[in-house]
Parts: C-alpha cells; structure tokens; sequence
C-alpha cells in the first residue's frame, strides 16, 4: 500500500509512505542507519541486508525519551563528520519516535541539509510520528521545543517490526491512533473500539486508516499553522506530564492517553462534550492497557508549564478538545485560568 504526501504550500514537497514488508533498496550515495541497542538486536542485520550502497555506516544513540537531547544529535553529527559523509549522502532513521525526530533533525541541520529515510519500529511512529516531518529534540523546558519542520524522501512501514513490540509500547501507539480518530472520524473510533488488535490484519487497518487521516492533515498544513495543530490533541497536558515526570515514567502515548482524558474533563466543563462520551473514550484506553489518571502535585505549577506549549501564543493557551461530540475539534485559546484549574483540581494527587 503507497500512501502519497503532497505539500503544496509554501513549496512543493512529495514523497510516498509505504506500508508493506521492507524492499531491497540501493543508493548511488553514502548511508549511516541510526538506531539503538535495541532496535539493533532484533532489526538491524535484516535491515542492513536490504540496503545496497556504496558504504554503510552504522550509528547507535542510548535508548530512551530522556537521551532525546542536543547532545544526542550533537554526537550524531560528530559521527558522520569522522565519517566525512558529504551533502549527497542519506540518514535512515531506524527506530521509533525518538530516533525518528533526532534523525530528522540531525538531516536537516547536517551541511544545510541531507536526505533522510524513516523506518519506523514501533506502533506509535508507524501511526503517528513518522510522518510528515516534525522533527526535534526536548529540553529541561519542555518537548520537541528544539527542532525543525524537514520532511523525509520516504517512510517504509513495515507491520512485522511489531513483532518484536512490548505490550506497553504497543498501547502507547494504538493511543495516538485513537487521537486521530477522536479528532477526525467517528466511523474509525467506532471501529478501533470493536476491532481486536490482536490480529496483524487489523493492526495493518489501523496502521493504514491512521496513516491517511495525517497525510491528508499534513498535506493542508505542513507547519502547523492550522489544522495540524488538531493533532496535538491529549498533548497540550500530556506534555506537562511528561516534562514533570523527567521523560522517565510515561511513554509518550501513556502521556497522551491520560492527556486526552484531562482534555475530556475540560470539554465536559464547557458543554463540549457529554459525560457518556467521556467516560467511554476513558474506558476505550484503559481496555487498550493504558494509563488514564495522574496525581498532580502543585495545581500552579502544572498550569504554568501549558505556557512552554509550541502553541500557545501572546500569553494564550491553546486547548484543543472535541467538539460537540467525537469526530470533530475546536481549538480554544480564550479558556479562562480558573476554569482550566477547576479541571485540574479533579487531578489533584
């Protein structure tokens, strides 16, 4: 299955996601595949056998959110300047998330610019973050608060990589598909809740119905001036979580997951969304082993960190929530603060 990209606006941008087992691929330049320890162990000699180059170069980065720093993707760059890659030469991101935005990142910045390829590994890039090109790094202020918009050449999904997927990485993805399907199609909610992901079939749907829903998102708005930003969904407060937690407790769709259910809670409060379809997205998560509460320690302190948000503005907070019912979003920056705080007081640990 090819599913295409194409940006039109502010320049021309295509490139296709391919969602099948992984091809021979052969480059006439340089290539360094980064990756991890333990994507490594159990992907990296079938991967390497299906790439044909004139060298191959492999660099492996720690494993983990909290090693998604400049100094990861400094010492990246540091590698392919002792290899002497030059600006022809291609990244191929091989991993979930992190490796994907620190790859990208790492592409966009390497002598103004070099080509890179996503491979992702786990359920939640697969879905989500491997495509369309947000590419970054987190900082002691908040998430991906360091990065660039720098599309890929390609992605090449390939569902067996999941194989080897923990449980818990696992559910951290299917959460990010149950965002796209709360903000955008009430028909692929309905269907993640009867479908049993159990089954490859099912999960290539999901993979397929996820990836279209943001290729087609992307494709109105690459930098997230508008619609785009719909996707972030769940994250205006699973963001503060993870910041709060030292990206050490969560995976990143754990966060998001309860995030959804702080927005719900606030959709709730301003007539946006019923209580009957609050409680059963927050019933959907927990049945996909999910997290979906969290013991906030300082109320002030939790809202105060919403101002680290990328899309907050002039001093305005950018919630974005259902509304009326799922399938459809609003994005709201006039919420007053005592109503935000009303809703996190029900979190209060």
């Amino acid at each position: 299955m090819i599913i295409p990209i194409e940006i039109c606006q502010p320049e021309s941008v295509s490139y296709n996601i391919y969602i099948d087992k992984l091809p021979q691929l052969e480059f006439n330049n340089r290539v360094a595949i980064v990756t991890n320890p333990t994507v490594a162990k159990y992907h990296l000699g079938s991967v390497a056998k299906k790439i044909k180059a004139p060298s191959l170069e492999i660099i492996e980065v720690p494993d983990g959110e909290e090693y998604k720093s400049i100094d990861t993707v400094l010492f990246i760059l540091d590698k392919l300047f002792q290899a002497k890659f030059d600006r022809k030469s291609t990244l191929i991101a091989l991993g979930g998330g992190v490796i994907g935005d620190m790859t990208g990142f790492t592409a966009s910045m390497y002598q103004r610019g070099i080509d890179f390829i996503q491979m992702p590994t786990t359920l939640l890039a697969q879905v989500d973050a491997s495509v369309g090109g947000k590419t970054g790094v987190n900082n002691r202020y908040g998430k991906n608060l360091i990065g660039a918009f720098y599309q890929p050449k390609a992605v090449y999904i390939d569902p067996e990589f999941l194989e080897t997927l923990p449980k818990r990485e696992f559910a951290a993805g299917v959460a990010e598909a149950i965002k796209m399907a709360i903000m955008f199609d009430r028909e692929f909610y309905n269907s993640i809740q009867e479908s049993d992901l159990s089954k490859p079939k099912n999960v290539v749907e999901l993979i397929a119905k996820s990836v279209e829903l943001k290729a087609n998102v992307v494709n109105q708005d690459e930098k997230e001036s508008g619609v785009r930003a719909v996707l972030n969904y769940g994250h205006t407060f699973g963001h503060v979580i993870e910041n709060l937690t030292n990206y050490s407790r969560y995976l990143h769709g754990e966060a998001v997951a309860i995030g959804m259910v702080m927005a719900n809670e606030l959709a709730v409060k301003l007539g946006l969304l019923s209580r009957t379809e609050a409680d059963e997205v927050k019933t959907l998560l927990e049945k996909n082993n999910l997290p979906t509460s969290f013991a906030i320690e300082s109320i002030e302190d939790f809202y105060e960190h919403f101002y680290l948000d990328k899309k907050s503005s002039q001093g305005n907070i950018a919630f974005i929530l259902p509304n009326g019912k799922i399938g459809t979003n609003i994005i709201r920056k006039d919420i007053p603060k005592e109503i935000v705080i009303e809703v996190l007081e029900k979190f209060k640990g």
